[in-house]
């Protein structure tokens, strides 16, 4: 009776368990929709503008007068960490923390060990892990629960002024890029400076626009909006990563608590049976003993 009662407190816990997965899967799934929305929205939008920064840029106009396209030796660096709040969304932030790992002892061992790498951590997780090992200049983990472009933007303008006043060389932003519910890509990605935003965007027209007043004076003013954007951008994708990791993650689990259920009732029931025969024959043994 002893191993059936324990049988029993172990179901009770598991079904309590795959309720609380099956809902957190459902509140996921809800998040991952709004996410979803959100970032396929901005990603046109944001491509677009790179496009027009990329034409711009390969036409007549001298961007080495552009102190934001300024390539110096990296001697300060500056690494954008972006994880969530929360856990229970599998591999989604060690994966960031190996990858920053990763990245200054490969990039920028000479600088980590003169001292010289700082982090920026959106989200509580990464925040906890990688400040043991790397100083943080600046740390948010609200902007993740409620993400605003505002505050975004004070955030890119800050590095923006870092930037221009050399008190960093080289920004690096580390994040889970959205690819569909079930896949999220790690991506190293180039803030500063502004010549490595454009590597990846190619055009197979180069495109010949009338500007007006000048191209230089619309290169000034697109910049920092592009690269506004392109903060924005990243932890739009992080937080629709984030929701997706969470809901595949309670999935696995709901499964996993339905497969041990199984397992565990075709025990209780096997047990149970093998008590109740137990007492059937010592309840016989005793009526022939009687008898006897």
């Amino acid at each position: 009776m002893g191993n059936l009662k324990e049988i029993r407190t172990r179901i009770t816990s598991i079904e309590s368990t795959q309720k609380i997965t099956a809902s957190m899967k459902l509140v996921s799934a809800a998040k991952l929709r709004r996410a979803q929305i959100a970032i396929q929205h901005l990603r046109p939008y944001s491509q677009k503008l790179n496009e027009i920064l990329g034409n711009l840029a390969s036409s007549s106009v001298n961007i080495e007068h552009f102190p934001l396209f300024e390539n110096r030796e990296p001697e300060r660096i500056t690494i954008v960490v972006i994880t969530s709040n929360k856990g229970l969304c599998g591999a989604f932030n060690s994966n960031i923390v190996k990858s920053v790992k990763n990245l200054v002892n490969k990039r920028f061992v000479a600088q980590h060990s003169a001292g010289n790498v700082e982090l920026i951590c959106f989200g509580k997780k990464g925040y906890e892990q990688l400040s043991k090992s790397f100083p943080v200049k600046y740390y948010d983990e609200k902007l993740i629960d409620s993400l605003n472009f505002s505050k975004v933007s004070e955030v890119a303008d800050n590095l923006m002024e870092a930037f221009l006043k050399h008190k960093t060389d080289n920004v690096v932003i580390v994040y889970n890029q959205f690819m569909n519910a079930a896949t999220q890509k790690i991506t190293v990605e180039n803030f500063l400076p502004v010549s490595n935003i454009n590597e990846n965007i190619t055009t197979s027209i180069s495109n010949d626009y009338i500007i007006e007043p000048t191209a230089e004076e619309l290169l000034g003013e697109l910049i920092p909006k592009i690269l506004r954007t392109q903060l924005f951008k990243t932890l739009s994708d992080s937080i629709a990563s984030e929701h997706g990791a969470r809901m595949i993650s309670m999935t696995k689990a709901t499964d996993s608590a339905t497969e041990i259920l199984r397992d565990l009732r075709l025990k209780y029931n096997n047990a149970r049976q093998s008590s109740i025969t137990n007492e059937l024959i010592e309840i016989v043994s005793g009526a022939n003993a009687l008898n006897g």
